[in-house]
């Protein structure tokens, strides 16, 4: 079976955002991994409006070209990792949004995670598997948590050191995250195509 196509999903749109720092950094690393081939894909580049369809697509077709153009990327994708920004203990808006324009295209794909703030997001990637649960995602079991002393080294108004200064604290979770993103969507793909060959 060739290799999982991975989306790496900077999950902030903000002017001063830190997520294109620990999203190239993962991206990098998931280069590396024998079973896995990368995309970065920044939010920031789609033009998403506030989702305002009759309905998931799940139910009826997206009507807005934005949001099928959005829908058309991410379905190309096997699995995703979230670069995770925590804002008042959630996601951003910018990500929710993204995540409700479409259902079909994350449907039965597993997604892994990688955060980064003072708590290292943790609140927020609990809260974005769920959603990922709700859109029928298999979350990693294993997640990058980037915060305390390390997230205060690489961040632009503090340390503003490269991820390379914090690398070794979070480099296991990191593979292992790799590692379980892989065998789950090696998993997947397999059990879409069968369902896909059944339904022909």
């Amino acid at each position: 079976m060739s290799k999982a196509k991975i989306a790496v999903i900077i999950g902030s749109t903000r002017d001063t955002r830190l997520g294109p720092k620990p999203a190239e950094w993962i991206f990098d690393l998931a280069k590396g991994h024998p079973d896995l081939d990368v995309e970065l894909v920044d939010l920031k580049s789609f033009d998403l409006p506030f989702f305002n369809e009759p309905a998931s697509n799940l139910w009826m077709p997206s009507k807005d070209p934005r949001a099928v153009a959005w829908q058309n990327k991410i379905g190309t994708f096997d699995g995703y990792i979230f670069v995770v920004a925590e804002y008042n203990r959630s996601i951003t808006g910018a990500l929710k949004n993204a995540l409700d324009q479409a259902y079909k295209e994350w449907m039965r794909k597993p997604a892994g995670y990688i955060g980064y703030g003072s708590v290292g997001a943790a609140r927020a990637v609990e809260h974005l598997r769920l959603i990922n649960v709700e859109l029928q995602m298999v979350p990693t079991r294993s997640g990058v948590h980037i915060g305390g002393s390390e997230f205060a080294k690489i961040h632009p108004m503090m340390g503003n050191q490269p991820i390379s200064a914090v690398e070794e604290a979070i480099l296991p979770s990191a593979k292992a995250m790799l590692d379980e993103l892989a065998w789950w969507a090696r998993a997947t793909k397999a059990a879409r195509s069968e369902d896909a060959r059944a339904a022909a």
